[in-house]
């Protein structure tokens, strides 16, 4: 989706004109962020979401986009490499399986005592966000089809029904 669609799905659930007051902008202008940008043949206006990733893409810093999800209360993940097709699926699942009990280890290790401190807590939501990473990484491999195509059930061969023999009609 478009910066520009993203914000004009927002505003048919959100009053422009509140958006514009509490930015102090013209309605105007909140308008026009959710119209195709001018350099596309729209009379959009750069918005934004779209000043943010030229941001990022320019700074090339993550930290940026931590904070954007931060003022939202959720937390950025950097998505995975993509992997190549073909991979093996059973050692990709036990991947999985692994970093969820390398998780599961540390929060037991770090609640032993009863107590987290910051540092484990450090340690916990980095374990986390390496489960989540690699878990990311198996659905994209799985929805760009790096697990090979699905086979599908081979069909029955139709046996060809018996031919019905006529039987004569006597007239009596």
């Amino acid at each position: 989706m478009e910066s520009h669609e993203v914000i004009r799905e927002v505003l048919k659930k959100t009053s422009a004109k509140q958006v514009a007051a509490d930015l102090q902008l013209s309605l105007s202008l909140i308008y026009k962020w959710a119209e195709l940008p001018e350099v596309e043949a729209g009379s959009g206006a750069n918005n934004p979401l779209d000043r943010v990733g030229q941001l990022i893409r320019s700074t090339r810093d993550e930290r940026i986009a931590q904070w954007v999800a931060q003022q939202a209360d959720g937390f950025f993940i950097r998505n995975p490499e993509q992997l190549a097709p073909n991979q093996p699926l059973i050692p990709m699942t036990n991947g999985i399986v692994q970093e969820f009990a390398d998780m599961l280890a540390t929060i037991a290790i770090s609640s032993a005592d009863s107590v987290i401190t910051k540092d484990e807590a450090k340690k916990i939501r980095a374990r986390w966000e390496e489960l989540k990473s690699v878990t990311e990484g198996f659905v994209r491999a799985s929805e760009e089809g790096a697990f090979g195509a699905v086979k599908a059930e081979p069909k029955a061969e139709a046996k060809p029904e018996p031919k019905s023999v006529a039987k004569p009609t006597v007239k009596k």
